[in-house]
């Protein structure tokens, strides 16, 4: 599975509640605010994290704030997840995930603007780098996407910064950690997902946020592709 995961904030908001309510929960378990959050390293207790957790409870407890300080940040939720061998099955491996994903994020970005009147205004996509050739493909890829070649026709005005992990920076973070329950959701579908019960309240959906936690799927959140089954007929 590959997940693509959008953590859209307002900027006030991201400044004055987010992060410094996540430098005061690294102050407060690590001492520094220097080490990133990265979900691989938490789960796997690798890195800085491996003698971090003194128990069990410990870690429950760590990871329960966590979620905490996710569920009461204010952001819209926009993912898709790629079944990767489907993908190469159905369409052959010339399609890249990550790219196939970008265009659906990005449409739906553009759709969400839209919808607050913020269209026009100039939106930075913040992305991880990964490696020279994959940066300046991905790169190449979103502008292409950016002057027209997507789903609605238009020009979409956002604008691509790479960061590295060294950056710490608190939003890409929260979207590395919000990535592996999205996926894991629709991997085992019918497992408990606390995280993902979360996060549910979270997602760009049908209906505005009236309906918060319903009507997110094919709108805040794309799975492809879709088995026989799910496709709409």
């Amino acid at each position: 599975m590959f997940v693509l995961a959008f953590c859209v904030f307002h900027k006030r908001h991201y400044c004055e509640k987010v992060i410094p309510a996540l430098q005061k929960f690294k102050f407060n378990h690590m001492g520094h605010d220097l080490i990133g959050l990265h979900e691989l390293e938490i789960r796997k207790e690798k890195g800085a994290f491996s003698s971090l957790f003194t128990s069990r409870q410990h870690k429950h407890a760590f990871l329960d704030e966590l979620t905490g300080i996710i569920e009461a940040s204010n952001f819209v939720l926009i993912s898709c997840v790629i079944d990767k061998a489907a993908l190469r099955e159905k369409q052959g491996p010339v399609h890249n995930p990550y790219h196939v994903a970008l265009g659906f994020c990005l449409e739906t970005l553009y759709e969400y603007l839209q919808e607050k009147n913020q269209q026009r205004v100039l939106t930075h996509v913040i992305v991880e780098r990964r490696g020279k050739r994959e940066d300046n493909e991905l790169e190449l890829e979103f502008r292409r996407m950016c002057d027209g070649a997507n789903r609605l026709g238009i020009q979409l005005p956002f604008d691509i910064v790479f960061a590295t992990k060294q950056v710490n920076s608190t939003g890409l973070q929260l979207a590395d950690l919000v990535a592996r329950p999205i996926g894991m959701s629709v991997l085992r579908s019918g497992q408990e997902n606390r995280a993902f019960d979360v996060l549910k309240r979270k997602f760009y959906c049908s209906g505005g946020r009236r309906n918060v936690g319903e009507g997110f799927e094919n709108w805040g959140l794309k799975i492809f592709p879709l088995s026989e089954s799910e496709k709409p007929r």
